[in-house]
């Protein structure tokens, strides 16, 4: 890709800058990491070696936030990613990242969860350890010092 023609597609969608900021911000480090050639769309996702220091300690969403009873975390990677206007990347995301290098050897990353997991009261998180991608579960309540979230952004 050239980053004259990212350039160019950030100007003309000039409001997606303030999202790349908060990507930024809270330790994202936004890249541009794929092109969808039929809509015209850069995609970026957050690269930071691990999970974004700006964003840990947050259960998965709002649901889980308000059924603790005590310490609860300050906020949730839904309505986060929301206020930011990026999404959660989905498990296939979180794969193709892996593939342009390691990410969370050392943290995790909420995902985004399929309905029927989170039903259930579930959530999905991943992380990359002994050369792989591992998805795993945990109630969509908890929260760990080491775990955030990683969005996207189409531009």
């Amino acid at each position: 890709m050239e980053w004259a023609d990212v350039q160019i597609r950030l100007e003309a969608y000039n409001e997606k800058l303030w999202s790349l900021h908060e990507m930024e911000r809270t330790g994202g480090e936004p890249d541009v990491v794929g092109h969808d050639k039929k809509t015209g769309e850069y995609i970026f996702y957050d690269c930071s070696a691990e999970s974004p220091k700006g964003r840990r300690s947050i259960c998965y969403d709002r649901e889980a936030l308000e059924s603790r009873k005590e310490h609860k975390p300050e906020n949730n990677a839904l309505d986060m990613a929301a206020v930011m206007g990026i999404e959660l990347l989905s498990e296939e995301e979180y794969r193709g990242l892996q593939k342009l290098g390691s990410f969370d050897t050392k943290t995790s990353s909420w995902i985004k969860t399929p309905a029927g997991i989170r039903k259930l009261g579930g959530a999905i998180f991943a992380d990359f350890r002994y050369g792989n991608v591992f998805v795993y579960h945990n109630g969509a309540e908890s929260y760990y010092a080491a775990r955030a979230f990683r969005g996207s952004l189409r531009v």
